[in-house]
């Protein structure tokens, strides 16, 4: 029963790295972007990037109606992943 629990933690841990890794490859991209990259209309990078969006939004969405950007000239700083990290390395300093 121990192990069993114990193998369920190290499961939900891995998980929470990996979801750490996928935030930071997303906040990467975006920061490309915003030095001039331009979005791949099709083949491997769009459906990496579909792939990042269809995993990070369903979180980022519900922050972003909380938290709204912060207006730095004529653009916009969205926090809304900043704070996704907090709430995952909190998570992950209370379970792993």
């Amino acid at each position: 029963m121990i192990s069993a629990s114990n193998a369920a933690l190290n499961v939900v841990c891995w998980l929470l790295t990996a979801y750490f890794y996928i935030l930071l490859a997303q906040v990467i991209l975006s920061w490309a972007f915003v030095l001039g990259m331009r979005r791949p209309y099709a083949g491997p990078g769009r459906v990496i990037m579909d792939a990042l969006d269809a995993v990070t939004e369903p979180v980022l969405r519900p922050l972003r109606a909380l938290i709204p950007p912060v207006r730095i000239g004529g653009m916009g700083l969205d926090l809304s992943i900043l704070v996704a990290f907090v709430i995952l390395a909190v998570l992950q300093r209370a379970l792993c």
